[in-house]
């Protein structure tokens, strides 16, 4: 697996299996949401000179923003080489590559905007005004609709691809974050952090049809707080990492419902991902500089492996 370190400036290179680091690769400034690109040979990592704040940090105190790092970084693989620095408008965040692999939508958090990159020319073809930080952007299955979730706003923004204007407007919980959908592109899922819940809506009509609420966990004083998401292979579960309750929760996908509570994952479980073969998941624990693998079937948290620094995101290597 691939996770992106934040506060190191690198994407480090995990074996889950070994329980391992293999890799570090020097990839610049605030590296965050991180992807693999759809022919298999390349990485794709959004780079932030924007210095780090969030609740609590007096942003009037903060350094100014390094603009000539922002951009979108190129890994070749398996090398580790950093080849390229796409453009990729300010404080990029997040990102969703279209299915024909020609275009990487990009959530632009200071701009409020999501930019549309064109990955032959490298050029951006445009810049959309979504709302007020922008965060997770999510491409429905289709390719036809890019949705992006903007956390000042409770919202998600649809935006037509082939248009690139706006088409909808999805009400959500506080501080929307990661956006999933069923492999069929017919609902979609949104975790909101501070709300405490999930938003599923209907891809057709843009209308929310369900609010999931996830308990409060016994284990730990702090409410679940709805952060990274990820979809079982058979679009029987979701899986939602719940932050600073250290927890993930397991949704029923067909009932709309909180199946079960794995407690104890790991400090701020975040990034997540789905091991090739569907049995394992994996969590980005960012004050805790680690990883954790936990069995699906089972509920445990079978290791921890250290990466340091502050673990982001995480890209899975798919099976050959």
């Amino acid at each position: 697996m691939y996770v992106s370190d934040e506060t190191g400036g690198a994407v480090v290179v995990v074996d889950p299996d070994a329980g391992r680091v293999v890799q570090r690769l020097a990839v610049g400034k605030r590296p965050r949401g991180i992807k693999l690109a759809p022919d298999g040979k390349h990485l794709l990592v959004a780079l932030s000179g924007s210095p780090i704040g969030g609740p609590g940090v007096d942003e009037s105190k903060l350094p100014p923003a390094d603009r000539a790092a922002d951009g979108i970084g190129l890994i070749e693989l398996p090398s580790g080489a950093l080849v390229r620095k796409y453009q990729s408008g300010q404080d990029p965040e997040s990102f969703a590559i279209s299915p024909d692999g020609k275009t990487l939508y990009v959530s632009n958090e200071d701009a409020a905007e999501m930019s549309a990159l064109d990955l032959q020319s490298g050029n951006i073809g445009a810049r959309v005004k979504v709302g007020q930080e922008p965060e997770g952007v999510t491409v429905r299955p289709d390719g036809r609709v890019v949705y992006v979730a903007c956390e000042g706003e409770n919202d998600i923004v649809a935006i037509d691809t082939a248009t690139l204007a706006v088409v909808g407007r999805i009400k959500t919980g506080a501080r929307p974050r990661a956006i999933v959908f069923t492999s069929d592109g017919k609902t979609g899922f949104v975790t909101s952090e501070n709300g405490g819940v999930l938003t599923a809506f209907d891809t057709a009509s843009h209308g929310v049809s369900t609010t999931i609420q996830i308990p409060k966990i016994l284990s730990t004083p702090i409410p679940p707080r709805p952060m990274g998401a990820v979809m079982a292979r058979d679009d029987s579960q979701l899986f939602v990492s719940l932050g600073r309750s250290k927890s993930i929760a397991v949704i029923d996908v067909a009932t709309r419902r909180v199946a079960r509570i794995i407690e104890d994952v790991g400090s701020r479980p975040w990034g997540i991902g789905l091991s090739a073969d569907g049995k394992q998941l994996y969590t980005a624990n960012g004050p805790s500089g680690d990883v954790s693998v936990v069995d699906i079937a089972s509920g445990k948290t079978m290791k921890r492996i250290s990466v340091g620094g502050s673990p982001w995101g995480i890209a899975v290597k798919p099976a050959p």
